[in-house]
């Protein structure tokens, strides 16, 4: 599973098969969802004996991660439910330290003779690495938490709303959508209950309850008279929240300067699905754009993804130190520039911040699955590149002593490491709004939402599209464009920013399924921003011929 198939997903209608790993599990029957599952002094007494066990075979440290893993799946085509899925995974991963080494296994026997032997296993593996380790593993100290939890801030859970209530509110957006000009159209909502808990031989129980959330749908018009047709995604972001999300809350909402609604903290499917079907049949007629240089006005649903691959990727100290090479590739973000202390990642209103606890959020949890309190952190301050991403075992590389806390493992049968936190860009500091922006461009494109993307293996030199682009000419918005994509490098990007709308215009985009590692694991994380400008950025023509 690729980061950008998650545009794709709304068109999965035949069901789970191809989602990816942490997303699928046993199927089970919808009211099983809301069993209790084992409690939380069981959880204590089997990660205990994990933790025991490990010691007795010589660990110098040993974590456990009990989790349960929920997920229910609704498809929609048209007038038709296509599929509902509900599923569960339930296990226990350990992850140890003997002989200066890591070692981890996992097992769903949650028993105590089942935990004993993927303990013992995970101690085998340890050893086994050992012989071809050459330097321990070095940890920075964390502080010992005794029992806490954390939960997910929500109103609505769920697992507790019927399922024929989720599958009504799909089709309605599919009718409105029909009705407004569609020929096709499918729908999905995705909704995620991990139930983890985490213990380690220095001393902390911390039991956590995370749900996310991710309506989404495609429209498509045609006209077949000139046999063309155009699409357009849903302009939701995922969020970490229950499903008073989908209650479209009209407090919640942000008027677009080219005169629609886009969304905060609620979402309204229907509205969205119905000014889909709109745009999709002006896009039909709109013309296709000039190529040159434009001021870019990026809204913060597509800003999201060019932070993502531009900067969250670029500063994951494993990738900058070539562990994810093979995978993923590299990053010019190396540690001589951040040693210089001067390296200019942006112009100096440039502010990207790093964190998962920002309410909301897809990374939002209270710990990471090394036991770390979450936090906020710079990754870039007044334009400067200050920090990266870094975990226990990693932060010592770049002379720090306590973790950033952006632990994660997509389920309780891989291990745990280094993933990409919310990566976010500070909104202005004092009051500037969209309308005020756009009447300061005289010539631009205005860009919403989220769409294709390229950038090489060092996220470095790019090209990003997105959902709907319409023309800026001597500040007022203007027609409907076609065939829109930018170019640049991360740097001369990032260095073209001139100025971002205040906190009242702040929105998040998320990706339910950002990859990484081998074997591949995903996360869910969003990024932060107001509507921001980009200053004489070279726009392409996607539609012509080379």
């Amino acid at each position: 599973m690729k980061r950008r198939d998650f545009v794709q997903l709304a068109g999965l209608g035949a069901g789970a098969v191809m989602l990816p790993g942490q997303l699928t599990g046993n199927a089970i029957p919808v009211e099983a969802l809301l069993a209790p599952g084992m409690d939380i002094a069981a959880k204590k007494r089997m990660a205990d004996v994990a933790l025991n066990t490990a010691k007795s075979f010589g660990a110098s440290y040993a974590d456990a991660r009990i989790g349960r893993y929920l997920n229910q799946y609704v498809f929609t085509r048209e007038d038709k439910v296509q599929n509902v899925t509900n599923t569960e995974s339930f296990g226990i991963g350990i992850r140890v330290i003997a002989n200066g080494t890591w070692g981890f296994a996992s097992t769903n026997n949650v028993t105590e003779d089942g935990v004993k032997k993927a303990t013992e296993q995970a101690i085998a593996i340890a050893k086994a690495n050992a012989k071809i380790q050459s330097e321990p593993v070095k940890l920075a100290p964390v502080k010992s938490l005794g029992e806490v939890s954390w939960k997910t801030p929500l109103q609505k859970d769920f697992k507790e709303i019927p399922v024929s209530e989720k599958a009504d509110l799909l089709l309605s957006a599919n009718a409105s959508a029909m009705e407004n000009g569609a020929n096709f159209v499918n729908s999905a909502l995705f909704m995620v209950n991990e139930q983890k808990y985490f213990a380690s031989t220095e001393g902390s129980y911390i039991d956590q309850d995370v749900h996310r959330i991710w309506p989404t749908f495609g429209v498509t018009a045609i006209d077949r008279s000139q046999g063309k047709f155009k699409s357009r995604q849903a302009l939701s972001a995922p969020m970490g929240m229950g499903y008073e999300y989908m209650d479209g809350l009209s407090s919640e909402k942000v008027e677009s300067p080219a005169g629609f609604n886009l969304f905060r903290k609620s979402y309204d499917i229907v509205e969205d699905a119905t000014l889909a079907a709109k745009q999709a049949k002006e896009m039909l007629e709109a013309k296709s754009v000039e190529p040159g240089k434009y001021d870019l006005v990026l809204e913060p649903n597509h800003l999201g993804l060019t932070i993502h691959e531009s900067v969250g990727h670029p500063l994951e100290l494993d990738r900058v130190l070539g562990y994810e090479a093979n995978y993923a590739g590299t990053s010019f973000a190396t540690l001589d520039k951040w040693k210089s202390k001067n390296f200019q990642y942006g112009s100096d209103i440039v502010n990207l911040v790093a964190d998962k606890t920002q309410e909301g959020s897809l990374g939002a949890v209270g710990y990471d699955d090394e036991g770390v309190a979450c936090k906020e952190w710079d990754l870039v301050r007044n334009g400067i590149l200050v920090n990266y991403q870094a975990i226990r075992d990693q932060v010592h590389m770049i002379d720090q002593q306590e973790s950033h806390g952006c632990c994660y493992s997509q389920s309780w049968n891989d291990v745990q490491f280094q993933r990409m936190p919310n990566v976010s860009l500070e909104p202005g500091k004092e009051p500037y709004s969209i309308k005020e922006m756009i009447k300061d461009v005289e010539k631009g494109i205005y860009i919403a939402g989220r769409g294709s993307y390229s950038i090489d293996q060092q996220r470095y030199n790019f090209q990003f599209g997105g959902t709907v682009f319409y023309e800026i000419k001597n500040g007022e918005i203007g027609p409907m464009l076609n065939d829109v994509a930018y170019q640049s490098n991360t740097q001369e990007f990032w260095n073209s920013c001139t100025k971002i709308c205040d906190a009242s215009d702040y929105r998040m985009f998320g990706s339910f399924f950002d990859g990484k590692g081998q074997p591949p694991q995903i996360s869910a994380v969003s990024h932060g921003s107001s509507t921001t400008r980009f200053n004489g950025v070279n726009v392409i023509n996607t539609g012509r011929n080379i």
